[in-house]
């Protein structure tokens, strides 16, 4: 059993972007190589800024490489929630560009012919309990009547045709999702960068930033200073200690992933005929697909613990047995990986991007960063040249930090976790 991510074990070698001397000058320093700072380095330096990466491991290392692999649309937060808070324009606004967003990682990877995979599979919301089926029923018609997206629900009967499982009551389909292997993503965009003009420099981190009187920064690195009109933190749910402003603002969740061995065409296609992406209900969720391989991923918050080798272990244990609950007929299957990850979620559970003490950022995604850390590294390059109306989650600025003295470790979650898990059982 491997304990790396499939998507980047699966994915084309990289080349070796370390031990790079960096120049004295930029116009643009990203900090962090995952899909938001890659978007954000490979549209900036489309439009002529000299652009240099830094990322203190390999691109795609943290939570770009280690997620679902969904591309999905939809609000973090629901859009009922979304209307209480902000009323129905801005619901609509926001709720577009987050449909936006999957049509943007489609348009880079067909302009630059990134071969990932990419295909409007469809999503799968499924009901773990007869009242979500009900609650998805109203989503539909909103979903419908306010925001312009047509969605289809589909009964327990019904389902059957997409899923072969009955461990659920019904589910709403998302026609327009898109699946991908995001390892094979995140290279391409990686590559794409490059070809652009930008500057790829990994095994060298951030360790010191410092704001220059004038306008502009400093960045420190084991390998060297550089000078650079602006900087972009990039960093979301791996934000270290170097970054104290962000690193509070932000809780940082364990989210883990198993792949069984290869299936077979056939056996994949019984368990999900016809390559749904599956997203349930629960409040501890899972998220479950087919890989272009026919192996059967499956995630989710198995322990609200941190990934290092002997959690991930125990939280594969933990994977496996609720999947054979929803598919007993995988009981005897061998599992091929296992690997853990970080996920980001702000307070208020929507993603937030902007300037802070001079610095730009887009954070938070709350697991919609496949397709919304893309879109953002557009936006925040629109930001960075001048054009502030080009960032979708203006005005939505980080709240107020609940949790006095809170630095960034969610000592709370075992406790949050273990009342939502008992909230799941009540069925």
């Amino acid at each position: 059993m491997k304990q790396i991510p499939y998507w980047l074990d699966t994915a084309p070698a990289l080349p070796d972007r370390s031990g790079k001397d960096l120049p004295d000058e930029a116009d643009v320093v990203v900090i962090g190589g995952g899909l938001t700072g890659l978007s954000t380095a490979y549209h900036t330096a489309r439009k002529g800024a000299r652009v240099i990466l830094v990322e203190k491991d390999k691109v795609g290392s943290g939570a770009s490489g280690r997620n679902g692999s969904m591309c999905t649309q939809g609000l973090t937060i629901g859009v009922g929630e979304a209307r209480k808070r902000y009323g129905q324009e801005r619901a609509r606004e926001l709720y577009d560009s987050f449909r936006e967003a999957v049509d943007v990682v489609e348009e880079i990877t067909r302009t630059e012919r990134i071969d990932c995979d990419f295909h409007r599979a469809g999503r799968l919301g499924v009901a773990f309990k007869p009242q979500h089926f009900e609650s998805m029923r109203a989503t539909q018609r909103d979903l419908a009547d306010n925001f312009g997206h047509e969605t289809h629900l589909l009964t327990r009967s019904e389902l059957k045709s997409e899923l072969g499982s009955d461990y659920y009551h019904g589910a709403l389909l998302d026609p327009l999702s898109a699946a991908l292997h995001v390892g094979k993503y995140v290279y391409g965009l990686a590559e794409a960068a490059e070809r652009a003009g930008a500057e790829i420099h990994e095994r060298n981190a951030a360790t010191g930033l410092t704001r220059l009187p004038g306008g502009g920064f400093v960045v420190e690195t084991p390998h060297g200073t550089v000078r650079a009109k602006q900087v972009m933190a990039a960093t979301d749910a791996y934000t270290d200690k170097s970054m104290p402003w962000f690193r509070k603002r932000l809780i940082n969740v364990g989210s883990f992933i198993i792949v069984t061995e290869p299936l077979g065409e056939e056996r994949a296609k019984a368990l999900i005929p016809n390559g749904r992406l599956v997203v349930d209900s629960k409040n501890i969720g899972h998220y479950i697909r087919l890989t272009p391989d026919n192996r059967l991923a499956f995630g989710g918050r198995a322990r609200f613990a941190p990934s290092d080798p002997a959690s991930d272990v125990k939280s594969g244990d933990i994977l496996k047995r609720e999947m054979t609950e929803i598919f007993p007929q995988l009981a005897g299957v061998r599992i091929d990986y296992v690997w853990g990850g970080m996920v980001g979620f702000s307070w208020d559970r929507i993603p937030h991007a902007g300037e802070a003490n001079g610095l730009y950022y887009s954070m938070g995604y709350c697991g919609h960063g496949v397709q919304m850390a893309t879109y953002m590294g557009r936006a925040v390059a629109e930001m960075m040249d001048g054009r502030p109306e080009a960032n979708p989650l203006r005005g939505l600025g980080f709240p107020k930090v609940p949790v006095p003295f809170y630095n960034g470790t969610a000592w709370f979650l075992p406790f949050g976790g273990a009342y939502y898990k008992a909230k799941d059982k009540l069925r």
